[in-house]
């Protein structure tokens, strides 16, 4: 529970996952070390051997499938957030550019009605006349 609210908070970070796996993995063989405490030894196999061996080894591939299913969802959480941010940016973008289309519009519009202007003509300075003798 742990791990998949990191995951879903947003937390992608390898060695915490690993972390957090570790601990899962932890508290799984303290919770059948504790069950077998209770239940006492049925059989007078060493430990390791027999069905604790396959118990150990289908806990380990529940665990490498649960580790793999969280890498799952952190990837899909990925992609959705891009997919989030890809949307959000073409979204601004076709605002922008509806914008500029409209402002075009409007200077189109402007020059029409004024009409097309000319800048004034430079004309050189006017020459004085002569000075009289």
């Amino acid at each position: 529970a742990l791990r998949l609210s990191y995951l879903r908070a947003g937390g992608h970070n390898p060695a915490i996952l690993a972390q957090l796996l570790h601990l899962q993995a932890e508290a799984t063989a303290l919770e059948k070390g504790t069950m077998g405490l209770h239940r006492g030894r049925r059989t007078a196999e060493p430990p390791g051997a027999g069905a604790q061996g396959l118990d150990a080894a289908l806990l380990a591939v529940e665990l490498e499938n649960r580790r793999l299913e969280d890498e799952l969802l952190a990837l899909k959480i990925r992609r959705a957030r891009r997919a989030d941010v890809g949307s959000q940016v073409a979204q601004r973008h076709t605002e922008e550019l509806a914008q500029l289309q409209a402002e075009v519009g409007m200077l189109r519009c402007h020059v029409e009605r004024t009409g097309p202007r000319l800048p004034p003509a430079i004309l050189p300075p006017p020459v004085a006349p002569p000075l009289p003798p």
